[in-house]
């Protein structure tokens, strides 16, 4: 139909041996393919235009290597103006199915969710192809993000196979956005501030002789640094400045209370060892008290939080009286990248097949 027009984006940086296979398997119930040559070395934007003949490809180029998220965000820039109404991600090394992209555009369509993304650990039997570090990895990186994001329901956050509604890509902080490995993690969190509705879409994990650009060792600092940032600021933002809840209260005074009960119990539990002597009884029952009161606080608040995720999809409910305040949002991130475009932040120029 004409006012649902599916557009896919393939962000592209040494792909040369895998991308036209890619865009030979994309169905046709996608009416139009961007391909973002990220300043690739091999060429590999020239390269599909030389050889692909689909007349729904168009190849766009960034003047710099931007990453994953700078690619992804230009080419989001390039299908919302040309008027598409869904917008899936694609990674062109193979990895993922694009026979699966209409398990990721029916939920959006369908009015369940603004966004939809991948997760690989759906089924077990499947994880026996992903090496152990990546499934410890993710693991790991899925609390993280549990917790910076809000989405307890989510599992395997950096998974990059994702569809999102064209409606929500104004309100996206692009330049607040990491255009590195963060960027699907960042995606996430700015979708859980706007109070989005994310859906898991079950995948295969597939690998074959692709080797990871991603070094755990040398994100593994940042990442935990970036969710610890994005965690107390959405906590802070959610809980405290947009709203006060019973549950901001059992934070606000849960958290003291649990911290004064362990360093006060420890301090006089070390003090009354290194002298010999029993720590008095009313020293443990404040200790006691403190720990046991501040933990049933902040527990109720995690419970609180996880309730709170988001239910009913942002995309249908901008048109309605009610939403129309955020288009004021909406016109000044448009203003934001225009700028950035300015300056030279996305240098991006398109060419079709």
């Amino acid at each position: 139909m004409a006012d649902r027009l599916v557009a896919v984006v393939i962000p592209t940086y040494k792909a040369k041996d895998s991308i036209l296979d890619v865009l030979a398997r994309i169905g046709p119930e996608v009416d139009a393919v961007y391909v973002v040559d990220d300043a690739c070395p091999d060429y590999s934007g020239r390269y599909v235009e030389e050889h692909c003949v689909d007349p729904r490809v168009r190849v766009i180029y960034n003047e710099a290597n931007k990453g994953v998220g700078g690619a992804t965000k230009a080419g989001y820039q390039f299908a919302e103006a040309g008027g598409a109404t869904v917008i899936v991600k694609l990674d062109s090394d193979g990895q993922m199915d694009p026979a699966l992209i209409p398990h990721f555009v029916d939920p959006i369509l369908a009015g369940r969710a603004d966004y939809t993304k991948g997760n690989r650990f759906f089924d077990a039997a499947s994880l026996s192809m992903m090496p152990r570090t990546r499934i410890f990895g993710n693991a790991i990186l899925s609390i993280m993000t549990k917790l910076s994001s809000g989405y307890w329901n989510l599992f395997d956050p950096t998974n990059g196979y994702t569809a999102i509604h064209a409606k929500l890509i104004p309100f996206l902080p692009d330049q607040r956005i990491s255009d590195r490995y963060f960027f699907e993690t960042d995606v996430l969190f700015s979708l859980g501030l706007l109070r989005a509705v994310v859906v898991d879409v079950p995948i295969m994990a597939h690998y074959a002789q692709e080797e990871s650009n991603l070094k755990i060792a040398s994100v593994l600092v940042p990442f935990l640094l970036g969710h610890v940032r994005r965690t107390l600021r959405r906590v802070a933002l959610n809980y405290f400045l947009r709203d006060f809840s019973f549950a901001s209260l059992c934070l606000l005074f849960g958290t003291p209370l649990l911290f004064f009960g362990v360093v006060y119990g420890l301090i006089n539990w070390l003090s009354h060892m290194v002298q010999g002597v029993a720590t008095p009884t009313g020293t443990i029952m404040v200790v006691t008290l403190s720990i046991l009161l501040g933990l049933q606080l902040v527990l109720f608040f995690f419970s609180a939080d996880c309730a709170s995720v988001p239910r009913e999809p942002l995309h249908s409910l901008l048109d309605h009286r009610t939403m129309r305040p955020l288009q004021q949002f909406e016109h000044r991130h448009a203003a934001n990248r225009a700028k950035g475009d300015q300056e030279g932040i996305m240098q991006s120029r398109g060419h079709r097949v």
